[in-house]
């Protein structure tokens, strides 16, 4: 349990008295050492009962390796120190950590220093003590409030992510901080790092892109299927990656979503999002409905839908499509608009053709601002969005007398 509070000397002898009534130990970390012995003044006088020791890194070898051994044989009942315990100790009999001025730490020297406290089966205790809130930077109030969020077992990754969402990752060609890091996320950073690197391929390194777009595989036929099958047959085009459009985004005026009456909990929901927005199979996908099965029940028709337009955006990203909208029972499909893009030279632009040509009741082909789109009718949900995109895919291209 961790706890974030303005310097009490109440807490301090509360928190002392409690851990020493049931036989534990305690660290008190104090990382300035001109008055490291002022503070175990101020402990002794709270806890006039208590074995106090103080050991810091001027201090000689000999002379700290004899303070640790009694603490850890219990000939003392509190360790007053700097952050030199935050490493290689292992006392499970000391249960309770006092953390004097925590906002000079970074968040990694707090968990780790937080984690040589409840190391056996008692409930572990951390009290952060600060001068007040008001006195704390920004980042200070950041650091702490994330140290005191995350105080599950398994939590480091989490503190790591929030940290370096707090300072900035590095320029991966400098030692520069990218601070716009904190304000757009880690996620969107990279993905707007991976955008400038393909934009810098297609301007200064063309004949890369052309080798990548030559050895990326084609989408393959899938004449025979029937279209009433669902979506399992679309494990094998669910690895590929076009060569013709990097996404697609999707725009719908249909409900998917998670229902909060599905999944109550707020963070729970986006922690929901942000996974399944990362399968990239029809395999993880059928993991993840088993998974909200297991953990919440059957899955509502909004959800069902929500889950299906993963596998929409893959197959209309991996044939060229670079955004979908589905909004009035409509389907509009809207493709590259650079006309040099390798889709109009490929066969899927032949697919598109003949498959407009051959549905002209329900679907049509317009081009306006430079941009090609095919805006079909009657499809009033994602699966049948997924039905009217594999019959483009499996239209078969009329061979030239030639």
């Amino acid at each position: 349990q961790t706890e974030l509070s303005p310097f009490s000397e109440e807490l301090i002898r509360d928190a002392i008295s409690f851990e020493l009534s049931r036989g534990g130990q305690v660290f008190f970390i104090n990382n300035r050492v001109e008055n490291l012995t002022e503070i175990a003044g101020l402990v002794s006088r709270l806890v006039p009962d208590a074995r106090v020791a103080i050991a810091h890194g001027q201090m000689d070898g000999r002379q700290v390796e004899d303070t640790m051994m009694r603490f850890i044989e219990g000939e003392t009942d509190i360790l007053v120190s700097t952050a030199i315990i935050e490493n290689g100790l292992d006392i499970p009999n000391a249960n309770t950590m006092i953390i004097n001025n925590a906002q000079q730490f970074g968040l990694s020297d707090l968990h780790q220093m937080r984690g040589r406290v409840g190391r056996s089966n008692r409930k572990a205790f951390c009290y952060m003590l600060v001068p007040s809130f008001s006195s704390l930077t920004d980042d200070a109030q950041k650091r702490l409030r994330a140290i005191e969020e995350f105080s599950s077992v398994g939590s480091g990754f989490n503190i790591a992510m929030r940290d370096l969402d707090i300072r900035g990752a590095g320029n991966i060609l400098g030692a520069e901080q990218s601070g716009f890091i904190s304000e757009i996320g880690y996620d969107m950073y990279h993905k707007i790092l991976n955008e400038a690197i393909d934009e810098l391929k297609a301007s200064d390194f063309p004949e890369l892109l052309q080798a990548e777009s030559e050895t990326a595989p084609a989408i393959p036929s899938r004449r025979g299927v029937p279209e009433g099958r669902g979506v399992s047959h679309y494990t094998d085009i669910s690895v590929l990656r076009s060569p013709f459009v990097k996404e697609c985004t999707i725009e719908t005026d249909l409900e998917v979503l998670i229902p909060d009456d599905y999944v109550s909990n707020i963070s729970e929901r986006l922690q929901l999002y942000k996974q399944l927005n990362d399968l990239s199979t029809e395999q993880q996908l059928d993991q993840y409905r088993q998974q909200l099965i297991d953990r919440f029940g059957p899955i509502p028709q909004a959800t069902q839908e929500l889950v299906l337009t993963i596998t929409l955006r893959r197959i209309a990203r991996d044939f060229g499509i670079e955004r979908l909208s589905l909004k009035q029972g409509k389907m509009a499909l809207h493709f590259p608009a650079n006309q040099q893009n390798p889709f109009y030279q490929s066969p899927n632009f032949s697919q598109l053709i003949a498959y407009a040509q051959s549905h002209q009741r329900n679907a049509h082909l317009r081009e306006t601002a430079d941009r090609l789109s095919l805006l079909c009718d009657n499809v009033d949900s994602i699966r049948t969005a997924i039905d009217k995109l594999t019959a483009l895919i499996n239209t078969p291209v009329p061979q030239s007398n030639s």
